[in-house]
């Protein structure tokens, strides 16, 4: 069998050899130490002549030894005490101490623990107070604030009503008042009396303004017509105002025309044509003994919040 006969193997047997010499050397290199003179054992004796001394300087021979005055040692007798007895039990006065003792440091660490309890409770009490007292204050802001508010927005209302109100008196010409003879009451409101105007007509719904003219007996409202049904038609604008209307209505109760923008309105004119739709959804009952044609107003109010 031949060795060495491919290239391969000639590389690798180089290659083995290499690695051989290197481990050699690593041998030699990094192989274990050793002491030389090698490590004595043992405990080193200091070199002397007597059982006693003192100094710095050390005699590298021997030296004479001092005459010293020889006394006689006193013989006393030793006294044999008996060994003390070895109980694995305690004493009295230990066992108290140790139970004393255990109870004492029992106590303090109870005593510990129940302070640092009652700190944190304290301490989560006083934050649950701060916190409700801040949520009943912001609420009690909220609620003041809320009210504030409703009663500027009543106040608001009142005075745009009472501002409409006089709009439709100085429009339609005051309330007017006389002694007569007749009996009865009629109109809107809880005080008895005939609500409207002297000369005014009694179909009229409208208790204020003065007598129109023309064939039929044209007259401001419908009142004597009774009470009509109605709807009311929402805007496309978002916007609030008051519309007045002129209505025309036969005598089945219809109306037949509606005119807004009249007198007294206060509305943007985006809302006429609601406001014409609202008035010609009106219905009062038929009465052929009312005029052919009568005309009064339909006053239509806007809101957003409607």
């Amino acid at each position: 069998m031949r060795f060495f006969e491919t290239k391969h193997q000639k590389h690798s047997a180089r290659l083995t050899t290499v690695i051989m010499l290197l481990l050699i050397l690593l041998l030699f290199i990094v192989g274990p130490g050793y002491m030389d003179p090698p490590l004595e054992y043992g405990v080193a004796v200091n070199f002397g002549t007597s059982d006693t001394g003192s100094g710095a300087v050390q005699p590298k021979k021997p030296i004479a030894a001092a005459a010293t005055p020889v006394t006689e040692p006193e013989i006393v007798e030793p006294v044999k005490a008996a060994p003390p007895v070895q109980s694995s039990e305690p004493t009295a006065s230990e066992e108290v101490l140790t139970a004393e003792d255990l109870e004492s440091i029992a106590i303090k660490k109870a005593e510990a623990k129940t302070a640092k309890l009652k700190a944190d409770a304290d301490t989560k009490a006083k934050n649950e107070a701060e916190a409700i007292a801040k949520a009943k204050a912001q609420a009690d802001a909220e609620a003041k604030a809320k009210a504030e508010a409703e009663a500027a927005r009543l106040k608001k209302e009142a005075e745009l009503k009472a501002k409409k109100k006089q709009d439709l008196d100085a429009l339609m010409g005051g309330i007017g008042a006389d002694d007569g003879t007749d009996t009865g009451s009629e109109g809107d409101d809880d005080t008895p009396g005939d609500k409207g105007q002297l000369n005014g007509d009694p179909y009229a719904s409208s208790y204020f303004g003065s007598p129109g003219s023309g064939n039929g007996g044209v007259g401001y409202g419908l009142n004597g017509r009774g009470r009509p049904s109605k709807s009311k038609v929402i805007p496309d604008c978002d916007e609030e105002g008051t519309v007045v209307v002129e209505i025309h209505v036969n005598q089945n109760g219809n109306v037949v025309k509606a005119i807004p923008g009249k007198r007294g309105t206060t509305g943007d004119i985006c809302l006429y044509e609601a406001a014409k739709k609202t008035a010609l959804t009106h219905k009062w009952p038929a009465d052929s003994k009312a005029p052919a044609k009568q005309i009064g107003f339909v006053i239509v109010d806007f809101s957003v919040r409607q």
